[in-house]
């Protein structure tokens, strides 16, 4: 029994053996299978893929950061600055140190001083990512002193500088210069589009308004960029290349910022606006839309009960009233329509007609439509030098009836009614040079012969802008020659002077050559007589003036009055009275200069147009010189 005991033992003993020997082994083979695959994939990932994941190493070691160029300046044309970059402090905020942010803003109002409207804002903001976030701007210097006494209390805050624009000349230049704003969605879709979202990466404004706007891709320049290597939580420890970034073209205006403030000064609370022009170009001296605001609230991010009351406002501050206001142009266009009646052979210089003070459409009857004159005993016999001159309207009703709509707004279509005038600012409107198709596609209905009679002394469906009006009235100066009124005068290099401006060439048609220079020169006399003549509307705005200028006033009425009503003045609210129009040019010979100014309820041209452009003349031509 016991013999069999150790046999059976040994046996299993030497079975426990064998087996150990054979897990030993898979083990052992098990081993180095896998490291086999170890080496084979340390082979993968530092030999056969090494390249690739050394760029991705280098990627969260290293970062571009894109650097916002410096924005081009402003210049007036005799060298002023009318938009600059200033430096500001800003808060910012380190968004990986912020524990609680409510309590952080709260914090932080006891020292920065915070609107309830900004800092109901700043709740609602949740700071994510790596990179500081400004949260207000212009933080003055005792703010600074307060914050920078506490700093040790805010580690998710810092106060830098930064460039912010300014425009020193506030709210008289608004509507020519503009403003910059804060990028919004729209923006960026835009650039996104145009292929120029790659280089606003660092940019936070764009130009929203005028010149900032329309030129810019000149105004913003190139951005540049470092490469810096950060850590594991993303804080820069090094810089390992600089690229500075390109400024932005610096701009000279034609705007003389002088003449710019006496024309805003001049309109004063009043609504309207006006335009200078030099016709030798068409550069643009002045434009001026009134009232205005000041665009410096919208470059840091105006707030919406500011923006609010700007909207709201029943003087509509924020519309450019040069290029954006439609008004009949009134009596203003009798001489452009004479030059059409000439050339057509409507009228000719000789032509006189008898003027009762009433005109009916020949063969209507005498108990048909009848339009009557401004003077209702009428003038008499006139010509057409003195129907300029004494703004007879029956004879120009004549007139628009013998020429018939279509060839008046062929002829109006080449001073440039019915047209953007193509100035150097988005913000333009056509208006309306009224044609058959037009009264067809807008009210459905054909184009009558009643229709045209006061297109000729440029009421009915006809509207037109400032700008339409001084650009019409330069093209009368220059016998026919058209050049777009630009307002940019000069691009020079960020920071060189004014000598090394490159100044821009502005091309000059002409699509009115048939016109005979007698024509030209009867129109251009009468509207001299407007001002200087014995009978001109404008002759006691005009009286004693050191210069000879020319002229011509127009009325546009705001409600239209029924046959034999009397318009009296008097008796209605100021939001009724007619629009004052004016457009003139001094001196006579030689032109140097065009106006043309609206007055909004101003009760006529002659009363507030007149007297306006004799100021701004005597400022040119008078008062500049002594």
């Amino acid at each position: 029994m016991k013999l069999n005991r150790c046999i059976n033992r040994l046996r299993n003993y030497d079975f426990e053996i064998s087996l150990f020997k054979r897990r030993a082994g898979v083990a052992f083979i098990t081993m180095i299978g896998l490291c086999f695959l170890l080496v084979a994939n340390l082979y993968q990932l530092e030999v056969k893929n090494f390249s690739y994941y050394q760029t991705r190493a280098n990627d969260n070691r290293i970062q571009v950061l894109p650097i916002s160029p410096p924005r081009g300046l402003i210049y007036d044309r005799n060298g002023h600055l009318v938009a600059q970059n200033v430096p500001v402090y800003v808060l910012e905020v380190i968004p990986t140190k912020v524990t609680s942010w409510r309590d952080s803003v709260l914090h932080v109002s006891n020292y920065i001083n915070l609107s309830s409207e900004q800092r109901q804002a700043l709740l609602e903001l949740r700071p994510i990512g790596h990179k500081p976030q400004i949260i207000k701007s212009d933080i003055s210097e005792i703010e600074v002193a307060q914050f920078s006494a506490h700093q040790h209390e805010f580690p998710e805050f810092r106060i830098s500088a930064e460039m912010k624009r300014y425009y020193p000349y506030g709210d008289a230049l608004t509507h020519v210069v503009g403003y910059v704003a804060h990028i919004n969605d729209r923006d960026i879709e835009n650039l996104k589009q145009e292929g120029e979202f790659g280089n606003y990466r660092a940019t936070k404004t764009i130009g929203k308004l005028g010149i900032e706007r329309y030129y810019e891709k000149l105004l913003h320049g190139q951005q540049g960029y470092e490469e810096v290597e950060v850590n594991s939580r993303g804080r820069v420890i090094r810089t390992l290349k600089y690229v500075p970034p390109i400024a932005g073209k610096d701009l000279v205006l034609n705007i003389d910022i002088g003449l710019q403030q006496h024309v805003y000064q001049l309109l004063g609370d009043r609504q309207g606006s006006a335009v200078v022009l030099d016709p030798k170009d068409n550069s643009v001296l002045a434009m001026v839309s009134s009232p205005s605001y000041d665009p410096n609230p919208f470059v840091g991010g105006i707030s919406s009960s500011e923006y609010s009351q700007l909207l709201k406002d029943p003087r509509h501050p924020l519309l450019n009233r040069a290029t954006l206001g439609v008004y009949p142009p009134a009596s203003t266009v009798k001489p452009f329509i004479a030059i059409a009646g000439l050339s057509e052979k409507v009228i000719s210089p000789e032509t006189v007609r008898n003027d009762h003070g009433r005109w009916q459409i020949p063969g209507s009857g005498l108990h048909s439509k009848a339009w009557r004159d401004w003077r209702r005993w009428g003038h008499g016999n006139v010509d057409v030098t003195l129907a300029i001159e004494e703004s007879v309207d029956s004879f120009f009703y004549q007139i628009a009836y013998d020429l018939g709509i279509d060839r008046i707004s062929d002829w109006m279509g080449m001073f440039g009614f019915g047209q953007r005038t193509g100035i150097d600012v988005f913000e333009e409107t056509a208006a309306n040079m009224p044609t058959r198709e037009w009264k067809q596609r807008r009210h459905h209905q054909p184009w009558y012969k009643g229709d045209t009679v006061p297109i000729g002394i440029g009421q009915g469906y006809w509207t037109a802008t400032p700008l339409q009006l001084a650009k019409a009235t330069s093209v009368l100066v220059n016998h026919g020659n058209v050049t777009s009124p630009h307002l940019l005068k000069a691009v020079i290099d960020h920071g060189q002077s004014l000598e090394s401006a490159q100044l821009v060439d502005y091309p000059k048609t002409n699509a009115m050559n048939q016109v005979k220079d007698i024509y030209w020169n009867i129109s251009l006399n009468a509207m001299r007589l407007v001002n200087q003549g014995s009978r001109g509307s404008g002759r006691r705005s005009f009286k004693g003036a050191q210069y000879c200028s020319g002229g011509k006033s127009g009325t546009a009425q705001v409600f239209g009055l029924k046959q034999d009503e009397i318009y009296n003045s008097k008796e209605l609210s100021h939001h009724l009275l007619d629009h004052g129009l004016y457009t003139g040019f001094a001196p006579c010979n030689n032109p140097e200069y065009v106006t043309s100014v609206v007055i909004e309820h101003g009760n006529g041209g002659s009363k507030v147009g007149a007297p306006f452009v004799r100021n701004v003349f005597d400022y040119l031509l008078v008062n500049k010189n002594t």
